[in-house]
């Protein structure tokens, strides 16, 4: 089973400290058997999915210098790297998600400081 984005979602870019979740079906197994009651899903408004695609990070503030002729004008934005990676399973909170319908197929757009929890899989 792949994780990953596939052919449909590389047009897609998921912009700062945020990743595109797919909701994990409830009889799909981890591997270390991670596994959400039903009542802790309705009752606290937690869910779990993959990571199907992720931002850049945080962005970093450029420092605000005066210009001089010889500088290059092609200043590049920099990034705090996010935590969360593609393929990870990511226990998150719903009321920081976001749910959007691409392609036919429900996703959620989720801040990293909605995600409480990752699971990753060593060989990805």
């Amino acid at each position: 089973m792949q994780l990953t984005a596939d052919n449909k979602l590389k047009k897609l870019i998921v912009v700062g400290d945020r990743v595109l979740i797919r909701l994990k079906k409830p009889n799909e197994k981890t591997g270390s058997g991670l596994y959400l009651p039903p009542g802790v899903q309705e009752k606290e408004k937690v869910q779990q999915g993959y990571i199907i695609k992720a931002g850049p990070g945080y962005p970093i503030p450029m420092p605000v210098e005066d210009h001089e002729p010889w500088m290059e004008n092609d200043e590049k934005v920099k990034y705090v790297p996010l935590q969360a990676k593609e393929g990870d399973l990511a226990i998150f909170l719903l009321s920081g998600a976001h749910e959007v319908i691409y392609e036919g197929e429900k996703y959620y757009i989720v801040s990293q400081g909605a995600i409480l929890m990752l699971e990753r899989e060593q060989d990805l």
